[in-house]
């Protein structure tokens, strides 16, 4: 064979493996990691902290720290009549919702001054809200609103924060005779009767016939309010008022609107380890005085017995 034709040939086959090993790297997936497509995260939706019930709440029920609730809550569907902590401005009523979304939440300071605006503008810290009384029924996990609570102060508060069955009714006090200003709303009083009482047994003297006698009429009432205050402050030792308000049953209400015309009411504090026994009107009501004369060394003496 000619020698041309052998280089040829081989020049021929070098040029077949090369294509050959071209053609097997060009078929072989690459050890590169390739780029995967993903997709782009959606955008988070805005949320507002709103105040709900932790638990189902009963008309009447005076509201404490562990009955509510901070809940985050889709800012779009957020009820103008909500009450939020602020830290998210509430679109206005007829805003368009998608505009309300655009909108970024406040941070830092700005959310800080946002929310001292809101509350003092609203009312929307948590602790407002403590000490009001449900109006309506509320179930666990729905937003508080003004129409279904009572805050202190407001008109309607004193008759939700009565108990079913009974009744509210004032009295007079003095500093004396409220134990010197230290029963505050929410104690348990006894209500002592002092009446003058004019005695004409067995022929006693001008001198004899007008006596003063006391008897306790009320037992274990509670006392809803000293004047309009309803509850005392978190630092006041005393409540000092012309009225004190009474939660008695109707009967009750009776027997001491009639004691009230016989004489002078005073108001006696209860231990808080005595608050448990039976309230209402004592058994009997007040008794009658009489007199009984006692003849010591022949000189007279008129006794009273009750």
């Amino acid at each position: 064979m000619k020698p041309a034709r052998i280089i040829v040939i081989c020049v021929a086959a070098v040029a077949a493996i090369g294509l050959a090993l071209v053609v097997r790297a060009m078929g072989s997936p690459s050890k590169e990691p390739t780029a995967v497509a993903t997709a782009a995260p959606a955008e988070a939706r805005p949320m507002a902290r709103v105040l709900v019930a932790a638990h189902d709440l009963q008309p009447g029920r005076r509201l404490e720290e562990s009955d509510l609730e901070w809940k985050d809550w889709p800012l779009d569907q957020v009820n103008a009549a909500y009450v939020t902590d602020g830290s998210v401005p509430i679109p206005a009523a007829g805003e368009a919702a998608d505009k309300a979304g655009d909108k970024a939440k406040p941070q830092g300071a700005v959310a800080a001054v946002t929310r001292l605006a809101n509350d003092l503008a609203t009312g929307g810290a948590k602790s407002d809200y403590v000490g009001s009384v449900v109006r309506e029924q509320i179930f666990a996990g729905e937003p508080i609103i003004m129409r279904k609570i009572v805050r202190a102060g407001e008109s309607g508060y004193m008759a939700a924060y009565l108990e079913p069955g009974m009744r509210a009714m004032a009295i007079r006090v003095t500093v004396e005779t409220a134990a010197g200003g230290f029963i505050l709303p929410g104690d348990r009083v006894d209500v002592v009767l002092t009446r003058e009482t004019t005695l004409s047994n067995f022929g006693a003297s001008e001198r004899d016939r007008s006596k003063f006698t006391s008897s306790t009429v009320m037992q274990n009432i509670k006392v809803l309010a000293i004047d309009q205050s309803t509850r005392a402050g978190d630092d006041e030792q005393t409540v000092i008022g012309a009225t004190a308000t009474l939660e008695v049953s109707p009967r009750d209400a009776e027997a001491l609107a009639l004691a009230k015309s016989e004489g002078e009411l005073s108001l006696v504090l209860r231990s808080y380890a005595d608050t448990g026994g039976p309230s209402g009107s004592v058994s009997g009501g007040p008794r009658q005085a009489s007199a009984v004369r006692v003849y010591r060394g022949g000189a007279p003496e008129v006794v009273v017995v009750q």
